[in-house]
């Protein structure tokens, strides 16, 4: 185990913050982490460690911080090369943050966008978010993992998603395994990581957050 002095800036419900717990308990690094009050007020170290975007994740590594989540996953990558997260190969890798940016691009807004939604607006955001769902079960194919056979980058990017997927599929009136039965099942096999399992909260909660959000944003 690592005796690195490693701070994480959370919050429980972010699926961002997720993709750095995950990463950190794939590489057996211990880690402290602070969570924050994103709104009732963010910390002094969290603005001082991130003034650009005043967003978590930051990971701070001996006192160093490091923003953005799927920058920090390649960062610990780096630093900690075994277990690799990424593929040897340069175009391996390349494939891997194609699709990871994907990801960051499509796949939470998608998500959102349908809880966020109200009357017709809905149908329309759930098609779009079922779009985007097919295209990442077709780049799936026939794998366990998008890597391949190992869990890897691309699978710590994506899965802390699927926490929110339960939300939407309440407020879009429609299920992930019935439209997409071959992510749902990497879904489930992600689930059964115990990096993944202890990282992600149960979609109930996320479920009951989304709610909350929803009245305070004045959403009906």
């Amino acid at each position: 185990m690592s005796k690195e002095d490693l701070l994480l800036l959370d919050f429980w419900v972010s699926p961002f913050c997720m993709r750095v717990k995950i990463a950190l308990a794939e590489k057996g690094l211990n880690y402290e982490s602070k969570e924050e009050d994103l709104f009732g007020g963010k910390s002094e170290l969290l603005l001082k460690s991130n003034p650009v975007y005043q967003k978590v994740p930051v990971l701070l590594h001996n006192g160093k911080p490091l923003n953005e989540s799927a920058i920090i996953v390649g960062y610990i990558d780096e630093k900690w090369p075994s277990p690799p997260l990424l593929p040897a190969c340069a175009y391996g890798r390349s494939q891997a943050r194609f699709w990871a940016d994907y990801i960051d691009k499509k796949l939470f807004d998608a998500t959102c966008t349908v809880w966020r939604s109200t009357g017709e607006a809905v149908e329309v955001a759930k098609k779009d978010f079922i779009e985007v769902l097919k295209v990442l079960e077709e780049a799936l194919g026939e794998k366990k993992f998008f890597g391949g056979k190992t869990f890897g980058f691309v699978d710590i990017v994506a899965i802390p998603m699927a926490s929110w997927f339960y939300a939407s599929e309440k407020f879009g009136n429609f299920t992930v395994e019935a439209e997409c039965p071959k992510l749902s099942a990497w879904i489930k096999r992600s689930m059964q990581r115990e990096s993944v399992a202890k990282a992600l909260p149960d979609p109930e909660k996320v479920y009951d957050f989304v709610v909350m959000f929803r009245k305070m944003q004045g959403i009906e």
